[in-house]
């Protein structure tokens, strides 16, 4: 199923967490809400800038948007109305993340800063530690641990006291992965085992976050690749890039298990359903892919 209504590259896609609802955010300064069932878009909600970053809360209560003015904007997905804007960054904010418990929500800004918000309160601590724009976060399964990775090709692990109160340095950086390339693209893997990072070296890379050790290098793209996302049983790894291709990994193996086709264009962020049936894919053709996967053989196709 191709969803069609931005009007320009669209860079980020997320399900929530009931799979209801599929939210895209684009360069035409527009974040839309979709009913993946049907393909039809119920909302559009307008920014002033560029929206590089979506993220759901846990709950589903909340919509987190990265926007290029600086900014990020908390939405109510059921009507559609901005309930809080965060401001801090000093430039273009690439990603959102939140905790697991939602009580947290991350933030990765152009101005070489990790921003920890309080959702509720709006109040947020800043993350020092990155020489460049820093372009993707995400949060471990477990909530304690925060990855980061930006254009100084490092990919960072910062461990998070969910005691200490915000406001004050409560997160310290314990690893630094040499990713030896601009990272894009982070993800852990369910179990919080893998950590999987994307880049300018055309690879994805699988990291062991406990040790900090690089367990594989995933080779198949012919392009920086822009996202990855795991499937919620870990059993799949998807990534995106530049040379117009989604491919699926098996991340127990490395194996590469499937290249699918059909965007015009670079392929810029990626998201499974909470069940796992169900792949989106957002590209700078200007829409949204959506992939069904079949669960006999888990092989996808497009609807």
């Amino acid at each position: 199923m191709m969803l069609e209504g931005h009007t320009c590259p669209v860079h980020a896609v997320a399900f929530s967490p009931d799979g209801r609802q599929l939210a895209s955010g684009s360069d035409d300064g527009t974040v839309r809400l979709w009913d993946p069932s049907t393909g039809r878009s119920t909302a559009t909600l307008g920014h002033d800038d560029w929206v590089r970053g979506v993220a759901f809360s846990p709950d589903g209560r909340l919509l987190a948007s990265a926007n290029g003015d600086g900014a990020v904007r908390l939405w109510d997905p059921a009507t559609g109305t901005e309930q809080r804007t965060l401001t801090g960054h000093g430039g273009l904010v690439n990603g959102v993340a939140f905790s697991p418990d939602g009580r947290l929500l991350a933030s990765a800004g152009n101005d070489d800063t990790v921003r920890l918000w309080d959702p509720s309160t709006g109040q947020s601590t800043t993350l020092e530690g990155h020489r460049d724009r820093v372009q993707a976060v995400a949060f471990s399964p477990g909530g304690h641990l925060l990855a980061s990775g930006g254009n100084d090709h490092i990919l960072q692990l910062w461990e998070w006291d969910p005691a200490a109160r915000l406001g004050r340095p409560a997160a310290k950086p314990t690893t630094t992965l040499g990713d030896h390339s601009r990272v894009y693209g982070v993800a852990f893997s369910p179990g919080g085992h893998l950590l999987a990072s994307a880049g300018r070296a055309h690879t994805v890379r699988l990291w062991d976050p406990a040790s900090g050790q690089l367990i594989a290098t995933l080779e198949g793209h012919d392009g920086w690749v822009w996202g990855v996302a795991f499937s919620p049983g870990g059993h799949l790894l998807a990534s995106v890039g530049d040379d117009w291709t989604v491919r699926l990994w098996d991340p127990s193996t490395g194996q590469l298990t499937d290249t699918l086709e059909g965007h015009n264009g670079p392929v810029n962020g990626v998201a499974f359903s909470p069940g796992g049936g169900r792949l989106a894919t957002a590209g700078n053709d200007f829409t949204i892919r959506l992939w069904n996967l079949t669960p006999a053989s888990d092989v996808p196709e497009q609807q």
